[in-house]
């Protein structure tokens, strides 16, 4: 048995080297379009779990009225605008409830080069009051009481070329050319380490220090109120645009749920915050699947393009199989030969679609972490990984049946003739 098997896998490697334009063309179409389909399942899994999952170590923020959504994507993503300020006594009576496990406050809204300035308290660096909420630091300190200090997250760090001791001038607004520049100089005196999230975007500065930023102006009394290097700020005056939460337990966050969200007008709480952002993804589940049909369309063009290729050679093979046959080998023996060129043609295919899924895969992963901070890992193992090179396969050798079953066919005596 060896014999015949080893005389039909050199059968077909003979063909495949003579019509290695056509085969190494429809071995790319099928890479390509396989590759495509690993790609799109691996991205989907681990987008949702990053942005999910991951998304922050708070259970909840809350922010002036507004989308859940928004709140969530500004002042844990840092890619919206806020939807505006609270009254710091929301921050009084909520750090106080005894069910509240930690509470941060954030000040948004300006930017340094595009990238988001986050105003909040030192605490946020310091893990035995924020436990595993806090931002570990890789260099340097925590700012400190001089409210001109700044703490690099390390993705911003590393593109802007900052170090300790660097000094920036942050602009109003967020975005380039957001707004003018400030007129106060900021020194970097930390640099945070590596989160893979978006906090690794951020400049982090006190909140004091984004109160007495010139220009800004507090609205927590209603009136508007310009902080002076002089005096104190008053508690009533001061603001902030969001509030991280972390909860002692779930049901406090249903019952703030039920009075901030339900009974108030003011207010907006997105609790649990990997439950707003699931809901993103629901809801863009009808894209997921349009992107599925596509890519499993491609993979079936792929498939067509190996018949097509096989199909174009039969005509000028059909003398040499009929020689083959002459020789004493039987039809079943020419249907495996196509078939094996099929397989073949198809497992070369699935091996380059290793290689184009993870570069689709890295690039989607520059690009995200390029935008939101979050990162994706293009060697992560995903069940398609070998799913979708062995369904690839046997796709290919399905395509082969037709050509192969021509082949099965083959006449000796009107292929032998003269005019044949």
């Amino acid at each position: 048995m060896k014999g015949p098997r080893i005389g039909i896998l050199l059968l077909a490697r003979r063909s495949l080297e003579q019509h290695a334009l056509s085969s190494a063309v429809a071995a790319l179409s099928l890479a390509l379009a396989a590759g495509l389909v690993m790609a799109l399942f691996a991205i989907q899994r681990q987008s949702r779990a990053a942005f999910t999952s991951g998304a922050s170590s708070f259970d909840a923020v809350l922010s002036a009225r507004g989308s859940q959504l928004q709140i969530v994507l500004n002042s844990v993503f840092h890619l919206e605008t806020s939807p505006g300020n609270l009254p710091w006594s929301w921050y009084e009576e909520l750090a106080a409830d005894p069910l509240v496990r930690f509470a941060v406050p954030y000040a948004l809204g300006d930017s340094y080069r595009g990238w988001r300035i986050v105003g909040t308290e030192s605490k946020l660096f310091d893990r035995a009051a924020a436990e595993e909420c806090a931002i570990e630091l890789a260099q340097g300190r925590p700012f400190e009481n001089d409210l001109r200090e700044i703490v690099a997250g390390s993705y911003v760090a590393a593109r802007e070329g900052l170090s300790l001791g660097s000094r920036l001038h942050p602009a109003h607004g967020l975005g380039h050319g957001g707004g003018h520049d400030h007129d106060e100089e900021y020194v970097v005196v930390g640099i945070a380490k590596p989160t893979n999230s978006a906090s690794d975007r951020v400049l982090w500065m006190p909140i004091e220090g984004v109160f007495r930023m010139g220009g800004h102006v507090l609205r927590g009394t209603g009136e508007e109120y310009h902080p002076s290097i002089e005096e104190e700020i008053p508690v009533e005056a001061k603001e902030f645009s969001a509030l991280l939460l972390r909860f002692k337990n779930f049901q406090r966050g249903v019952e703030l749920d039920g009075r901030i969200n339900r009974e108030g007008k003011e207010a907006t709480l997105a609790f649990p915050i990997a439950r707003v952002m699931a809901e993103v993804f629901d809801k863009l589940g009808w894209m997921n699947r349009v992107l599925t049909l596509v890519a499993y369309l491609t993979v079936l063009v792929g498939a067509a393009s190996i018949l097509a290729s096989l199909h174009a050679t039969l005509n000028e093979r059909r003398r040499e199989f009929a020689i083959l046959r002459a020789l004493g080998a039987r039809r079943r023996t020419l249907f495996a030969v196509v078939i094996a060129e099929s397989s073949g043609i198809a497992l070369i295919g699935a091996i380059l679609a290793l290689g184009v899924q993870l570069a689709i895969v890295a690039g989607a992963a520059a690009l995200v972490r390029q935008k939101t901070g979050v990162v994706l890992d293009p060697f992560a193992f995903h069940p398609a990984l070998w799913i979708v090179p062995a369904a690839v396969t046997a796709l290919g050798a399905l395509a082969g049946a037709w050509p192969a079953w021509r082949a099965y066919r083959t006449e000796v005596a009107a292929n032998l003739s003269a005019s044949s």
